[in-house]
């Protein structure tokens, strides 16, 4: 089973692929006052619905990064809907092979929304972006944070990971503030925006499977869904948080 695809059909009726409501995020996104022509690069871009609005909306030039093709192909069709040709560059690639290639001190806004992974982790990430951005720019990026001390079970039930892998959502601000960003603003999720965000990432698997009986998988599918429903509903609820975090550089 290909994680990517799964991710993808997870995901196919989010707007966004992130817990933080629609809401929160355009308000943010107003907080940096685009202007028509800004760059925006996005690390981890998905199907580039935020761009694409970005693009809509600002008028803005984008530059998508994004490794799974299906999600840039996804994004082309979309964005030949609905905005100007070229309007955004697509690379499908790593994001450490393909910002090697983009213009340092060359965009006005960066984005990464719960890819930071992509890089090697948030610190890695605002780095990258802080020599992308221009001097008083901005950085979004979104992360998980822990809401409270993760238990051993819930870190096993996650493939093994470590408590260190996340801090807390003060310790996730300061991040940023070590690197000499100025942090702007936060939102977090609640539990209704968790909620809707999980319930909806299950229930894409089991329509899709219940649609493609046929699909050789659909019993991974299921399995790995109804664990993860499982694990979400007995200790992610109430251990995982995940926050947006505007910086401006300096």
């Amino acid at each position: 089973m290909d994680r990517n695809r799964f991710s993808a059909i997870a995901h196919r009726n989010h707007a966004f692929s992130n817990p933080i409501s629609e809401e929160k995020l355009m308000k943010m996104i107003g907080m940096m006052e685009p202007k028509p022509n800004d760059r925006v690069i996005d690390i981890g871009s998905g199907k580039c619905e935020l761009l694409i609005r970005l693009v809509e909306k600002f008028h803005v030039t984008a530059t998508a990064i994004e490794l799974y093709e299906g999600a840039i192909a996804e994004a082309k069709q979309q964005a030949n809907k609905r905005i100007p040709a070229d309007s955004i560059e697509f690379i499908v690639d790593d994001a450490k092979a393909a910002i090697e290639g983009c213009e340092q001190a060359g965009y006005d806004i960066g984005i990464c929304l719960g890819s930071t992974h992509a890089l090697g982790g948030l610190e890695n990430t605002l780095q990258a972006l802080r020599g992308l951005v221009k001097k008083n720019g901005y950085i979004l990026v979104g992360e998980g944070y822990w809401k409270q001390t993760p238990s051993p079970k819930y870190l096993e039930a996650l493939g093994g990971a470590e408590e260190s892998d996340l801090k807390n959502h003060a310790d996730t601000v300061k991040v940023g503030e070590d690197l000499g960003l100025i942090p702007l603003w936060s939102y977090v999720a609640n539990d209704d925006n968790w909620d809707d965000y999980e319930w909806l990432y299950s229930q894409s698997i089991e329509n899709y499977c219940l649609e493609n009986p046929n699909d050789p998988d659909c019993d991974a599918m299921l399995e790995r869904i109804r664990t993860w429903r499982h694990t979400y509903l007995t200790w992610g609820r109430d251990t995982l948080g995940f926050g947006l975090y505007l910086y401006r550089t300096v």
